[in-house]
């Protein structure tokens, strides 16, 4: 099977970047800062609107959304895994494939981007994104969990403060 991706200027998109060791691996959260300074560093050059983000110890969700007259979303993932590594200290294990291709081993090559069609796949994928850190067991409520924009949504109003006390009927889908 082939795999296409939907490239849709102005398009909003969810997506699930993973770090390539997944297994007791505090690599995001550890370098939280970085990750910021990198995420702003992108969207001055590459312009997009973060809708909402969580980032995860080893792997991260987002709803962001392109500019009119853009559909490269692969640009934009492609500086932020780069300036991310390139600003980690060299202490990860490289594969022979990973030196071929002059990779860091920081990443999972590919990622999951879905194309958000309707105002309930938005909600469904924004819901996911925010209840992630109480999915894995990270937190009891989503307003413990520091590394997510769901604080900045509660004082948008669009989420309530107890928001998220339990995964029973939030999750849009099982991963």
């Amino acid at each position: 099977m082939v795999y296409r991706r939907a490239w849709y200027k102005g398009g909003t998109y969810f997506f699930t970047v993973n770090c390539l060791q997944r297994k007791d691996n505090q690599c995001l959260v550890a370098n939280i800062s970085l990750l910021r300074e990198v995420i702003a560093k992108v969207k001055q050059t590459h312009p997009f609107k973060i809708h909402g983000w969580v980032v995860l110890p080893e792997h991260m969700h987002c709803v962001i959304e392109l500019p009119e007259d853009d559909a490269n979303f692969a640009i934009r993932w492609m500086l932020i895994k780069m300036l991310f590594s390139r600003g980690l200290p060299k202490i990860e294990t490289i594969s022979d494939v990973h030196k071929q291709r002059r990779e860091r081993g920081v990443w999972q090559r590919r990622y999951w981007e879905h194309l958000i069609r309707d105002d309930r796949d938005y909600q469904a994928h924004m819901d996911y994104v925010h209840i992630n850190p109480v999915k894995h067991g990270l937190v009891k409520q989503a307003k413990d969990w520091p590394y997510s924009t769901f604080h900045r949504l509660v004082k948008d109003g669009v989420y309530k403060p107890d928001w998220g006390g339990g995964i029973e009927g939030v999750l849009p889908y099982k991963d």
